[in-house]
């Protein structure tokens, strides 16, 4: 029996799909119900650089959203990173299990489903968790991220600020808290507010307000995030000998009563990205995709200097061969600016229970291009594994509104085996480089140093010998004696000459605050 003839509208909406170069197959377009196979819905793998939003209700099937489209970017030789907060993406790294809903799935969408699964590599914030440890130094993270990993309003983001500044001014390394910690305690001493005159001041108030939010901090474990060796974002754009792009998970479970850190983190590998990497403009296909879960966390809160580096980040990283996907419940909350560089929208159902629920709808199908379908009711229809779609097409022009039916992951959909994921973990290349955390010299052992020590007792002069003339000073006054040994030794003037060298001369910084480091 032949299949009824595809509608006219169904055909148009295709249209605007039929791509020439490469693209990824997210689903079949979906009309009063019915999934049309022969009418596609792709994305040109060229325009991932130009961000996108994925969107919905919790339990709409965001998660195997980015599943299907991670999958199908390693395949095609594109690295993903994707950060797993609730330990349901791992399987990624398994083929799929053949079963008769994937079987009617794939039938419906017109797709040639077979179980693949991906190479991974599994990460971890600070080694909490199963995965390799990736840490961040205190002075490359910065004081902008930090000052929103400890909630500080703007007054005492500014005089972080001016603590890194000093630091960085000092040579005084930032490696982990207790570094911070002592350059804060230096700068409330006698001797540091002396110091601090002409670069400004540091109030007693707001110094403890800071040291309290970092015990806090530490006292909840973070601490384990700040330190040495600090991971290379390199690592995020790997391949494999075959060619595939190697997905990056970062495992959030054992953090994820810590959302504002472990958002904050994945800004600080956006950040460091966009300063490491060179200039490219507009490639055939990304150089690494980035996958940023819960995205609400990383803006709720955020200080108007915060939202506006992330902003720029976001509008200037483009350039850098990397696309941006935010994963949130609703476009409301995306900030306006960052919204409207989101060029590739996947918007799952949307629920209208109360008055916000339905401002929220509201505002949502404002956001998209005008279509044939009525989006206020197509979004509270659509069934777990359908979104309304919207991309760029190669020409950069938004193609039509499309109700999607997608695509089933050929990868497992759940988390694998612990003993696989351990298994992962240790067959890795990175985990010996990173597993082990490192404590060098920095700024809290060299204030330790510079602490006053007690005096010694005077000793009395031996009085000269009568028959003697009193000794000549032949030297200026501290250029002889001990003072003069000293400084005349060849190990001190190496010394001096390298601290002259470093003082002064202020880490190079950029969005966020962050340090810009030599590879």
């Amino acid at each position: 029996m032949d299949s009824a003839p595809t509608p006219t509208a169904v055909r148009e909406i295709a249209d605007g799909y039929a791509f020439t170069g490469p693209a990824l197959d997210l689903g079949a377009v979906l009309l009063d119900g019915t999934a049309y196979p022969d009418a596609q819905v792709r994305v040109p793998l060229a325009v991932l650089n130009r961000h996108g939003l994925v969107a919905g209700a919790t339990g709409t099937g965001k998660t195997k959203t980015l599943q299907l489209i991670a999958e199908q970017l390693s395949a095609q030789g594109v690295p993903v990173f994707l950060a797993d907060i609730k330990g349901d993406v791992s399987g990624i790294a398994a083929p799929g299990t053949p079963g008769e809903r994937t079987a009617t799935r794939a039938a419906e969408v017109g797709q040639q489903w077979t179980p693949r699964g991906c190479p991974v590599d599994f990460y971890s914030l600070g080694g909490q968790g199963t995965g390799i440890p990736i840490r961040a130094t205190v002075t490359s993270f910065g004081p902008l991220l930090l000052a929103k990993v400890l909630d500080l309003n703007e007054t005492q983001e500014a005089s972080l600020s001016l603590v890194f500044h000093y630091a960085d001014r000092k040579g005084l390394e930032l490696y982990d808290l207790k570094d911070l910690t002592a350059v804060i305690g230096h700068l409330t001493s006698p001797e540091g507010k002396e110091e601090l005159r002409t670069i400004g001041g540091l109030s007693a108030a707001t110094a403890g307000v800071i040291l309290r939010a970092l015990t806090v901090l530490e006292n909840e474990g973070a601490a384990a995030f700040f330190g040495e060796p600090e991971f290379d974002t390199a690592e995020l754009l790997r391949t494999t000998a075959d060619g595939q792009g190697v997905v990056s998970v970062l495992e959030l479970p054992a953090v994820q009563d810590r959302p504002r850190l472990f958002s904050t983190f994945l800004m600080w590998l956006l950040a460091d990205l966009y300063q490491e990497l060179p200039e490219v403009g507009d490639l055939d296909r990304p150089k690494l995709v980035f996958f940023f879960d819960e995205a609400h966390l990383l803006f709720r809160g955020a200080s108007k200097a915060f939202l506006e580096a992330i902003t720029q980040t976001v509008r200037l990283i483009r350039s850098k061969g990397v696309g941006i996907f935010f994963v949130t419940q609703t476009p409301r909350d995306v900030p306006a600016d960052v919204l409207a560089q989101l060029g590739n929208r996947v918007q799952h159902a949307l629920r209208a229970f109360t008055p916000d629920d339905a401002k929220a709808l509201k505002a949502t199908v404002s956001t998209f291009p005008r279509s044939s379908y009525d989006l206020a009711a197509v979004l509270t229809s659509l069934g777990t594994g359908e979104a309304v779609i919207t991309v760029l097409s190669e020409k950069g022009a938004p193609t039509p509104v499309a109700a999607t039916r997608l695509r089933a992951p050929q990868s497992l959909m759940g988390p694998i085996e612990p003993g696989a994921l351990q298994a992962a973990v240790d067959a890795s290349p990175l985990t010996a480089r990173y597993r082990d955390a490192i404590d060098r010299e920095s700024a809290y052992e060299k204030l330790a140093a510079r602490a006053p020590r007690p005096e010694a007792e005077p000793v009395e002069p031996p009085a000269p010998a009568p028959a003697q003339p009193a000794p000549r000073r032949a030297e200026p006054q501290g250029a002889g004696g001990l003072l003069g040994s000293l400084l005349n030794n060849p190990t001190v003037k190496s010394f001096a000459r390298s601290a002259g060298k470093q003082l002064g001369q202020e880490i190079s910084r950029s969005l966020f605050g962050t340090s810009k480091r030599r590879r």
